[in-house]
C-alpha cells in the first residue's frame, strides 16, 4: 500500500485498499470453487491463483449468471435510465440491435458497469468505453470524482492497437537518427516520448531483456508478440516505431463518486462497479492497468451488486408500480431543431480533436486546457439543441458522452492548480500539499467543480520528498 500511494498523490484511503485486498481473495476462491476456474498448478500441484485470462473469466462468469436464471440481452447498449417520482433510479432502456428493437426494464436498482471513456482513441479493449454510463448517471444528477486523472496514454507499436506497456520497462527509446532518446521511458519518461512525438518518430527496442526474460515475457502476454509475429519484427533485436494511445479513464482512475461501502452513489437506486466508477479509493490519482483495475472489478462488482439487492428489497412491491420517467436528453431529445442522423460523427471527430492530442490532454497547461473546454463547451450546446440519433441512437449518445467526459476532465484538470498523480500541469508542476483533497465534479449545460476534504493526511514518513515526474 505504501508503495503505492505516492504515486496517487496520497489520495487513496487505505481501509477501502484493505477491503479491495480481501474481497479480492475472496472472490479469487470462489471463483475456483464454485466457478471451476481452471488456474494453473505450481511444482507442489496446488493452484496458483494470482491471475486470470479475461475470455475464460467472462465464459464462466456467464454461465454462473445463465443458470442462476437472469436473461441476458446480447448487442443491446443501453440508452438511457428511467426514475421513479421520487428521483431515484428505476430501470433501464435500451436498443437491441440484432432485434431490430427497443426495449426497457423496470428495476428495483441499476449498477452501472460500463467501463471509462478512451474516446474511440483505437486502443485494444478500450475502442467500446465511451463513458455512457458516467453519462447516464450525471443525466439523474449522480457526482463524479477524480475526472482530473484521465491522461492516460499506453505505449504501442505504430499503426498497432496492443498498449500492454509493462514490457517496455525493458526498452530502449530513439530518435529518428539512431541516437538515444535521453529521458524516455515506460515508467517516469513517457513524456519524453510524447513531446519527441509532436515532431519526429519515436523507436524502441526491448534490447534490455535478457534471454530468460524474453522466453517468460512470452509465456506470461503471448498476445503483446502477436502484433510483431505478424509484422515480421523481433522486438529484441529490431527498432521499431511506437505512438501512444489515448486511455482516458480507462487507465485513468476518475469516475463516478462513491458514497458507500456498496458502491452507491449520491442517486438513491444507482450503484457503480468497475472503471465506471472512481478508482481514487484504492488509487488515488494513479494506476495501471493488470493487478489494482482487475482486483477493483472484482469487489466492487461484488458490493454493488450486493447493495442493489439489498436496495431492491427495501421497495417490496412498489417496486414494481412506480411510473417511469426517461432521463436522457443529449443525443436523444434536441431542444431545438433537430439536424442530420449522421451528425454524430462530426461531433465524435471534434472531440477527438480535443483531447487526443498529446499537447492539450497529457502535455497539460491550463492555457490550452482552457481553449479546449471552451471549443467542448460550445459542442455540448450545438449537440444539446440539434443532434439526434435517428436509426443510430446509441451513436448519438456515444458522440454526447464523450463530450461531457472531457468537459468534466477539463473542468476538474483546471481546478487542480498543481501536479497530483497522474494530473499533471506544465504550468504548475510542484505537489501543493494545500490542495491534498479530492475534486468533486458534475452537470451537463453547466459543469461545476468542489473539494472533497480527505479523512486522513499523509504522514511526515510518507509525504513524497520530491514531486513526481511532469512533462516540460
Amino acid at each position: 500500500m505504501a508503495s503505492r500511494e505516492a504515486l496517487g498523490g496520497f489520495l487513496a484511503d487505505r481501509r477501502w485498499m484493505t477491503r479491495v485486498l480481501d474481497q479480492t481473495y475472496a472472490g479469487m476462491n470462489e471463483l475456483a470453487a464454485a466457478g471451476r476456474y481452471p488456474f494453473p498448478t505450481g511444482p507442489d500441484g496446488k493452484q496458483l491463483r494470482n491471475g486470470l485470462q479475461g475470455p475464460e473469466y467472462m465464459r464462466r462468469m456467464r454461465i454462473r449468471v445463465q443458470r442462476a436464471g437472469v436473461r441476458i440481452l446480447d448487442h443491446s447498449p443501453v440508452t438511457e435510465l428511467l426514475t421513479a417520482p421520487s428521483g431515484a433510479v428505476a430501470g433501464a432502456r435500451g436498443h437491441r440491435r440484432q432485434a431490430g428493437q427497443s426495449y426497457r426494464v423496470r428495476a428495483g436498482a441499476v449498477v452501472l458497469a460500463t467501463g471509462g471513456c478512451a474516446f474511440l482513441s483505437g486502443a485494444l479493449g478500450c475502442n467500446v468505453n465511451t463513458g455512457d454510463g458516467a453519462l447516464f448517471a450525471a443525466e439523474v444528477g449522480a457526482e463524479l470524482s477524480g475526472m482530473e486523472f484521465s491522461n492516460a496514454y499506453g505505449i504501442a507499436p505504430e499503426g498497432t492497437s496492443v498498449t500492454k506497456t509493462a514490457f517496455y520497462s525493458f526498452a530502449t527509446f530513439y530518435r529518428e537518427d539512431g541516437t538515444v532518446l535521453e529521458g524516455a521511458a515506460s515508467q517516469g519518461g513517457r513524456s519524453v516520448i510524447a513531446r519527441t512525438l509532436l515532431n519526429e518518430k519515436v523507436y524502441c527496442r526491448l534490447d534490455r531483456a535478457g534471454s530468460a526474460a524474453r522466453q517468460a515475457m512470452r509465456l506470461a502476454q503471448p498476445n503483446f508478440f502477436l502484433t510483431f509475429d505478424r509484422l515480421g519484427i523481433n522486438p529484441f533485436t529490431q527498432r521499431f516505431a511506437v505512438t501512444l494511445l489515448a486511455e482516458g479513464t480507462v487507465r485513468g482512475t476518475g469516475g463516478i463518486r462513491i458514497t458507500g461501502d456498496d458502491c452507491s452513489t449520491t442517486v438513491p437506486g444507482l450503484y457503480a462497479a468497475g472503471d465506471a466508477a472512481t478508482r481514487e479509493l484504492i488509487c488515488g490519482g494513479f494506476t495501471g492497468g493488470g493487478s489494482h483495475n482487475a482486483a477493483w472489478a472484482i469487489s466492487s462488482g461484488t458490493w454493488a451488486g450486493g447493495g442493489a439487492v439489498r436496495h431492491a428489497r427495501s421497495l417490496g412491491a412498489r417496486a414494481a408500480t412506480r411510473r417511469l420517467t426517461a432521463a436522457g436528453g443529449a443525443g436523444l431529445r434536441p431542444t431545438g431543431t433537430p439536424g442530420p442522423a449522421d451528425g454524430f460523427r462530426e461531433v465524435v471527430a471534434a472531440v477527438q480533436g480535443e483531447v487526443l492530442p498529446y499537447e492539450k490532454n497529457y502535455l497539460r497547461h491550463g492555457d490550452r486546457l482552457a481553449a479546449a473546454l471552451e471549443v467542448l463547451d460550445s459542442l455540448w450546446k450545438e449537440s444539446r439543441a440539434s443532434l439526434h440519433g435517428g436509426g443510430n441512437t446509441e451513436r448519438a449518445r456515444q458522440a454526447v458522452a464523450m463530450t461531457a467526459h472531457a468537459r468534466w476532465m477539463y473542468t476538474s484538470a483546471l481546478a487542480r492548480t498543481e501536479t497530483r498523480g497522474m494530473a499533471k500541469r506544465l504550468d504548475f508542476p510542484a505537489q501543493d500539499p494545500g490542495q491534498h483533497h479530492r475534486i468533486v465534479t458534475g452537470g451537463l449545460d453547466q459543469v461545476w467543480t468542489r473539494t472533497e476534504p480527505l479523512t486522513t493526511a499523509p504522514t511526515a514518513s510518507t509525504a513524497p520528498a520530491a514531486p513526481l515526474e511532469v512533462a516540460s
